[in-house]
């Protein structure tokens, strides 16, 4: 191997390894070295050793970013979601990081929070770095996001919800359904008075409103609300349904929490006043977090099958990257009722 020349280095005086630094140590041009990165099979088994050593010895990244703009492609896809924490989107994500990495993509992810202008603005950076697609959560986004999404001429899903106008395809379920269908549930479970605890998300308000709208059709009876302001946790829950107890004159009836972890605060909050459940609260969540059927008593949820809308969503982006299909517009994975004993 040749010695390379110490003549590069960026402004702040560090070494920057370029491909014609492999080159010189490998003894060959950048052209080969090119090659050898994009096409080895067009490089001899000898000079692609050397290439490789060389690229070990000074730890040399091929800028993807190059290849990026020769290929138009990037092997990358964006992933937008409210949060890194949440079981309920770390789960699904997993799924959907998996099904993509077999087929050589890897996820860009970024945390949006809940307010549109945080997702604007994430959209943004994402779409400048050339991704191949992008993954957004939900369906309501700013005027400005929309524009910029329907301007990027690449596959976009959004998932966790369902609309007849997406920007280009959706994958979840119908949140307004969802909320009904758990104020039926619980009136058939003989509850006639109900209440709802709720976090700072646009689709828990829309399950809630509907959950209200349904149970008081039914029961003919006020449905209490309380609304956490910020995002879900236990003490959340526990400050709710003191808040309800207290100020609604909550004491008996059913609570529909729009994440099982309000649910669980609930729960704790019910057993620290003597309350029982179900025999004087009902207490039911959104989710089907893992520790639902593991709590006493269990957790009565609606549950959403996360690894399949991982899955799904991945496949549906890879038929439209790869032109294979054209997936359906809109795919409703739908929900299911899981009931346990707390309602």
């Amino acid at each position: 191997m040749g010695v390379m020349e110490n003549n590069e280095f960026k402004k702040d005086g560090k070494r920057q390894v370029t491909m014609a630094a492999v080159g010189r140590l490998a003894g060959v041009s950048q052209v080969t070295v090119s090659r050898a990165l994009s096409h080895p099979d067009k490089v001899s088994a000898q000079t692609l050793l050397r290439i490789n050593d060389a690229i070990k010895v000074t730890g040399f990244v091929p800028n993807a970013l190059a290849g990026a703009l020769a290929s138009k492609k990037s092997n990358l896809i964006s992933a937008l979601i409210p949060s890194l924490t949440n079981i309920v989107y770390a789960t699904f994500i997993t799924a959907f990081s998996e099904k993509l990495r077999e087929h050589g993509y890897q996820i860009l992810l970024s945390e949006t929070g809940f307010e549109p202008e945080a997702e604007e603005a994430l959209v943004a950076t994402h779409l400048s770095r050339r991704p191949d697609a992008i993954l957004l959560t939900g369906i309501h986004h700013s005027a400005r996001a929309r524009q910029m999404l329907l301007g990027a001429g690449i596959p976009i899903v959004e998932v966790w919800d369902i609309t007849d106008s997406p920007v280009d395809m959706c994958v979840g379920f119908d949140h307004v359904e969802a909320g009904r269908r758990a104020a039926e549930f619980l009136f058939e479970q003989g509850n006639t008075r109900a209440a709802t605890i709720t976090a700072k998300d646009e689709r828990a308000v829309r399950r809630q409103s509907a959950f209200a709208n349904r149970f008081e059709y039914l029961s003919k009876g006020h449905v209490a609300e309380s609304n956490t302001g910020g995002p879900a946790s236990i003490r959340a829950g526990r400050d709710a349904l003191s808040d309800l107890i207290e100020n609604h004159g909550l004491t008996s009836g059913a609570v529909f929490c729009s994440s099982d972890l309000l649910a669980q605060g609930a729960l704790i909050e019910a057993q620290a006043r003597g309350i029982p459940v179900p025999q004087g609260i009902s207490i039911m969540g959104f989710g089907d977090q893992d520790f639902a059927r593991d709590v006493e008593p269990s957790l009565t949820t609606v549950a959403i099958d996360r690894t399949r809308l991982g899955h799904v969503t991945a496949e549906a982006l890879l038929a439209r990257i790869n032109g294979t299909q054209r997936p359906k517009s809109v795919t409703d994975i739908g929900f299911e009722i899981v009931r346990r004993t707390s309602a």
